[in-house]
């Protein structure tokens, strides 16, 4: 028998959830205020798991979490809300949850994670020790993470578990959808969050700029060097690395970047004397470093050194549900910004909004939103507030099923009228993400048809299941 401890302000949801579980294998137990859990706890050393409502009277819920560790760090403790914040979720895994879960459940994940809590505490069970005072939390800022899709929450819950170590992430997404955001919040968080943060675009820089940046360089290492360079290695020292575009490293660089990772030391470019530093590395890329490594141009070694955690983001037209969320929060942002009085927007621009494929993703809307902001001469904005985002060019019926037919002039009529606002919007990486787009929407159509089949979807498009597997990875399209 299973002893679960759940802590809820409703004690009528409290026994809904209670039926779902076989009454001759789990025993609960329930508390309406957490002001009572300590002393439940000691009262009772049998308890297995404890399910722990965020929102309570008295005492907020991550406050009696925090209790909870200071009586018994191993018990595990699944924190149950009734609505979607990143940065509960954050905290809650940061302070040591077994998981966070939202209402309304999916009551077999429900199940699945409370049995798996029950083992775990099984393994892991101690007795009580004596417990600090923990008083109720101060208000905090963290990073903003915007939004409520799963996505998000479960990306928050990953930023509060790596936060508590020091392993290297590598992040994952395309441009504009908040890899540095992620990066920082995770720094944020974490016991470096008092020492510096520092970004590097490995992309904007050619290969000799980069090894100084990152490096430094000696007085009269190279032409142009007059004066000593203090890389960002040494002003990170005790803080984070953020390496954005590391795709874009050259191989050069690579290796002396895993010297430092093994040996956490380096020389500055021109000198001899080896400095040792502490640094953590968050890595970000948009580009697919297994097709990289398969291509010779990423050393495996490295990709391994830098994925000890890895972190999807899903490209904001795979979250559509977020965009009202951060249309809120940017127009909140810039009327602050501007020093306006925060604008409404029509319930028809929102919907507008949640149409466009948004290639720039999230930078792309941030920018909209602030143009319009700035141009708008409505309290409430509509669509025509979004001129750059219109699409007046006439519907295409494509008739796509003879593949001895020449099919360039057919996508030319879809790409023309939309090139100038790619242009606009994402330079630099227009052919990255059309090129991308076409392949994961016939490899995501055709595993569609088989019904996730990939040795019929493999066969169908001619390609291998090795491709088949890493177009999967690639795109996540699991």
């Amino acid at each position: 028998m299973k002893n679960i401890l759940l802590v809820d302000d409703d004690r009528e949801v409290s026994e809904s959830l209670a039926n779902l579980f076989d009454s001759d294998k789990f025993n609960f137990a329930f508390l309406e205020d957490g002001t009572e859990v300590r002393t439940y706890l000691h009262a009772h050393d049998d308890v297995d798991v404890v399910m722990l409502d965020v929102n309570l009277p008295t005492l907020s819920g991550l406050d009696v979490l925090k209790q909870i560790r200071s009586i018994n760090t191993d018990m595990p403790v699944i924190m149950i809300s009734g609505f979607v914040s990143t940065e509960n979720a954050i905290e809650a895994m940061k302070e040591g949850a077994y998981e966070y879960l939202t209402k309304p459940f999916e009551i077999e994940k429900l199940v699945t994670t409370v049995n798996k809590a029950c083992g775990y505490s099984s393994q892991r069970k101690t007795g009580p020790v004596e417990e600090a005072r923990i008083e109720p939390s101060e208000e905090h800022t963290l990073d903003e993470i915007v939004g409520k899709s799963p996505e998000i929450v479960e990306i928050a819950k990953v930023i509060g578990q790596v936060s508590k170590t020091d392993a290297a992430v590598l992040i994952f997404g395309e441009s504009g959808t908040g890899k540095e955001l992620v990066a920082r919040a995770i720094h944020r968080n974490a016991k470096r969050k008092n020492h510096p943060f520092l970004s590097v675009n490995c992309a904007a820089l050619p290969e000799t700029l980069l090894e100084s940046e990152l490096f430094g360089h000696e007085k009269g290492a190279f032409t142009g060097a007059y004066y000593k360079r203090i890389g960002k290695f040494e002003q990170a020292n005790g803080g984070t690395l953020f390496l954005d575009e590391i795709g874009d490293m050259s191989m050069l660089t690579q290796s002396k970047l895993l010297r430092v990772l093994q040996e956490k030391r380096f020389e500055r470019v021109g000198g001899n004397e080896s400095i040792d530093v502490d640094v953590r590395i968050i890595a970000a890329t948009n580009k697919s470093l297994v097709q990289a490594m398969k291509e010779g141009s990423f050393r495996v070694d490295l990709f391994y050194r830098l994925k000890v955690v890895s972190v999807y983001i899903p490209p904001l037209r795979e979250r559509r549900g977020d965009i009202p969320i951060l249309v809120d929060h940017f127009i909140e942002k810039f009327s602050r910004q501007l020093g306006v009085s925060p604008r409404k927007v029509s319930r028809k621009a929102v919907q507008y909004l949640s149409k466009h494929p948004w290639p720039g993703n999230v930078r792309e809307l941030e920018n909209n939103i602030h143009t319009a902001m700035v141009m708008s001469k409505n309290d409430n904005l509509q669509s025509e507030d979004f001129p750059s985002l219109s699409d007046d060019s006439p519907k295409l019926e494509i008739d796509l099923t003879n593949l001895l037919e020449d099919y360039t002039d057919t996508f030319k009529k879809i790409v023309d009228p939309v090139m100038p606002k790619l242009i606009a919007s994402s330079p630099g990486q227009i052919y990255h993400f059309l090129e991308s787009a076409l392949e994961r929407a016939v490899i995501s159509s055709c595993l569609k048809q088989f019904e996730g089949n990939q040795v019929k979807t493999s066969e169908t498009l001619g390609i291998s299941r090795n491709t088949l597997r890493d177009r999967i990875a690639k795109y996540n399209l699991y």
